[in-house]
């Protein structure tokens, strides 16, 4: 895999239907288009930590990507098997809500076609997508390339469309209708900043994607780096791009506040009919549902394979590293994955996204970030075929970033974080006890 395979990698991975489903939310954090720094703040953060990665994936250029890293810095046979697995665990709490956001947002735009959509009929719809997406993957992978490819057509189809159309009839006075007081600065404004840059970072998520699969890049001194770097950049500016498109046209007090507007759940619907009519929109509106559809299914088929990939490796649950007797695929990961992400659809796109990084970024990236510290000192002759720029500048911007993130969330969220992320401590400890391994059998780091 070379450079344009893996920056694609990265770019497929963030680019889905989370622009369409998050521009309400966005603009609701700060109550109007000044949310747009929450893009500034979460394409700074993601850069900067994509540098982490980058350093990280050069140097161990390794299939599973964090739990590798994670091990190897903190020591292969002590705190080491701790944080990886939690890594893991947190990947397998986390990515089903990052499907369930998908078919939330599907189920949403599924509303503007079906107009007699209740809520319950919502409900019923997302966990119909979660359940088709495991019917579709449960089969051998080579009958699946053809799948995944038609649905990523249609992704870049509908992007490029709501962009140009947005190009050729946007409104500045519309676009950048700011309410009084706009930029006044107070905790308020703080936390609708971290609000507004935490939807963000959920769109930005798969910039690191190539890490995952590092073995199979060719010459990944260079590669990982510049791919991590160039695809965030291009994404960010393309997701700015898109998010000027829709409020250019559509007055953002519209679908401002999201509860209480009834075309909030599909504003680029509405944008659409706008500038073509009922017709178009509708069309555009199974371009979306098409896209929605997709970014569940490639999520569901990526992500099931790295708590497999570790369970084989020795270093997760063992069940999870069986495969189907005759498909030879990780069926018991992809039933567990698409069984959870199911459950997470039952709840509101908000808290879901909320829930899904306030998980994450505890282990896979505070952990992280002081993994690279760490390794740099532990271990200062290891190679090294990138260096983080202008290093320890973007370890503390990111390290800062993400504390900001979190503690601009709400607290039933946090502490259902740092919840969830106990409970895995003590699936650790139990594990580790049966298996007598650390911290039960002796060892040292």
């Amino acid at each position: 895999m070379g450079f344009a395979a893996a920056a694609t990698t990265n770019i497929i991975a963030m680019i889905g239907a989370g622009p369409f489903l998050t521009i309400p939310l966005l603009l609701q954090a700060m109550h109007g288009p000044q949310a747009m720094l929450g893009w500034l703040v979460g394409a700074v953060i993601a850069i900067a930590d994509g540098l982490v990665w980058a350093e990280l994936g050069a140097a161990m250029p390794r299939s599973g990507g964090g739990y590798q890293y994670l091990l190897e810095a903190y020591g292969s046979s002590g705190t080491g098997r701790l944080m990886s697995f939690l890594f893991l665990w947190s990947m397998v709490t986390t990515m089903p809500l990052l499907m369930a956001s998908g078919a939330v947002g599907f189920a949403h735009y599924a509303g503007y076609i079906w107009t007699g959509l209740t809520p319950g009929g919502m409900l019923a719809l997302a966990a119909a997508v979660g359940v088709i997406n495991i019917a579709l993957l449960y089969r051998r992978i080579t009958s699946i390339a053809a799948i995944t490819f038609t649905l990523w057509v249609g992704t870049l189809i509908t992007t490029a469309a709501v962009v140009a159309t947005g190009a050729l009839h946007f409104d500045r006075r519309v676009a950048f209708d700011f309410p009084p007081g706009a930029f006044t600065f107070s905790i308020g404004f703080l936390f609708g900043l971290g609000a507004a840059s935490r939807i963000a970072v959920y769109d930005y998520l798969g910039y690191y994607d190539v890490c995952y699969i590092g073995d199979e890049v060719k010459d990944p001194g260079r590669v990982i780096p510049r791919s991590i770097v160039i695809s965030t950049a291009a994404v960010a500016a393309l997701y700015l791009a898109i998010n000027l498109s829709i409020i250019g046209v559509v007055p953002w007090r519209d679908f401002v506040p999201a509860a209480a507007s009834p075309t909030a759940q599909f504003v680029v619907s509405v944008f659409m009919e706008k500038i073509y009519g009922s017709k178009v929109a509708s069309v555009f509106t199974l371009m979306i549902l098409w896209t929605a559809f997709g970014s569940v299914f490639a999520l569901l088929l990526g992500y099931s394979r790295i708590p497999y990939a570790a369970a084989r490796d020795g270093y997760f649950l063992e069940s999870f590293g069986r495969l189907h007797p005759t498909g030879g695929f990780p069926h018991v990961s992809l039933l567990v994955l698409g069984a959870l992400s199911i459950a997470g659809s039952f709840f509101a796109l908000d808290l879901v996204i909320d829930a899904l990084i306030a998980t994450r970024i505890v282990v896979q990236f505070m952990g992280q970030i002081g993994g690279v510290v760490l390794l740099r000192r532990r271990v200062p002759a290891l190679p090294r075929p990138f260096r983080i720029w202008l290093y320890p500048v973007p370890v503390i911007v990111a390290g800062v970033g993400w504390l900001f993130i979190f503690s601009t969330t709400g607290a039933h969220v946090m502490v259902f974080g740092l919840g969830a992320l106990a409970l895995g401590v003590l699936c650790f400890l139990g594990w580790s006890l049966r298996l007598r391994q650390w911290p039960f059998s002796g060892a040292v780091s």
